[in-house]
């Protein structure tokens, strides 16, 4: 047996196909159990003495609750739950686990006895969604409550996992990757994610160690469900083609290597998506020179220098077409405006 669907709906939220069905124990020993370290930086197995119980269970022939499989597929086309299985079984490889972890890997200890039965049934929850945001939407808000996974932590894991970086000029490295091998000019894996963070939630402060970070971390959930994503958005893929594109002018690279000129970008091209687009990286070079020159105008005694990057940089992408056409003295004249 592979995978049987015997029911499926479409979530309107996130433009989603979410169906329901069972497997075997055996199947997902051999097809689901794998996909675990697909997530190599998510929650990893907790001591097996907390899954004791579940392991005897599992002997005993017990029904586990419904495992929760992801996929990303921008245009996933089934009329029905057949053609929904066919594409599971097809793809499986190409799967996430987005609940059932620690389940999974209890299964697989458990499947090491003489009186385990493999033919035993496992539902399953499928969600098959066209965007990697739309997905992260619908994660967050189906684990807003879980205290081991934060949204940042959340975040991070699918910046790492779910965006393909091998098809773009620029390369990214993880902080384990860089303590390993430093490629010379290369992004943070960080760095990128905290401008994914600000690239959904809409907002360029999402630190702040005044706020105790549990509280922090509602106020993010919250900031990720009003912006909950629509069609007309740009995807935070077209945001890392335009840098990857921008970059190809070594000015533009090192300016936008700055954590805090990435997040401010990210934020900003989602009203300007279009503009920068229609701009060649050597333009951009001088608008961000123009950016720069006004931003010493800035008394840093004075300010938090790096929330004011942050935040100048978000405006100035946001109205690049406006802004990039004023002189120094214009320029500093509304950054004097905007942070008065």
């Amino acid at each position: 047996m592979s995978i049987t669907i015997f029911d499926k709906a479409n979530d309107g939220v996130i433009n989603s196909v979410v169906a329901t069905g069972k497997t075997t124990y055996q199947y997902a020993i051999d097809n689901l159990f794998p996909l675990i370290n697909r997530f190599s930086a998510q929650r990893k197995s907790q001591d097996k003495k907390f899954y004791a119980r579940l392991e005897r269970d599992i002997l005993d022939h017990c029904l586990m609750p419904p495992i929760t499989i992801a996929f990303v597929e921008q245009n996933f086309e089934a009329n029905n739950e057949v053609e929904i299985a066919e594409y599971i079984t097809n793809n499986i490889q190409s799967g996430y686990i987005l609940d059932g972890i620690q389940r999974l890997n209890t299964l697989s200890r458990a499947s090491g006895n003489e009186r385990f039965d493999g033919s035993q049934s496992l539902y399953i929850n499928v969600i098959i969604s066209p965007t990697e945001d739309k997905l992260l939407y619908r994660m967050i808000t189906l684990n807003n409550g879980q205290k081991p996974m934060t949204p940042r932590h959340q975040i991070e894991i699918l910046t790492q996992e779910l965006f393909d970086f091998t098809d773009i000029e620029i390369t990214i490295q993880s902080e384990k990757e860089r303590a390993e091998n430093v490629i010379k000019g290369s992004f943070d894996l960080g760095d990128v994610s905290k401008a994914y963070l600000a690239f959904l939630t809409g907002a360029v402060n999402n630190d702040n160690n005044k706020i105790i970070g549990e509280k922090m971390d509602q106020i993010i959930v919250g900031r990720i469900m009003d912006k909950q994503p629509s069609d007309d958005d740009i995807e935070f893929k077209e945001v890392i083609t335009e840098i990857d594109r921008l970059c190809s002018n070594s000015e533009v690279k090192k300016w936008l290597k700055i954590g805090n000129n990435l997040i401010g970008f990210s934020v900003g091209i989602k009203s300007s998506h279009q503009t920068i687009k229609n701009t060649n990286s050597d333009d951009f070079s001088d608008a961000i020179e123009l950016f720069e020159s006004a931003f010493k105008a800035i008394n840093p005694s004075k300010v938090n220098l790096g929330k004011y990057r942050r935040e100048l940089s978000q405006k100035f992408i946001e109205n690049y077409e406006q802004y990039s056409g004023f002189d120094e003295m214009e320029l500093i004249e509304e950054f004097s405006e905007l942070t008065s």
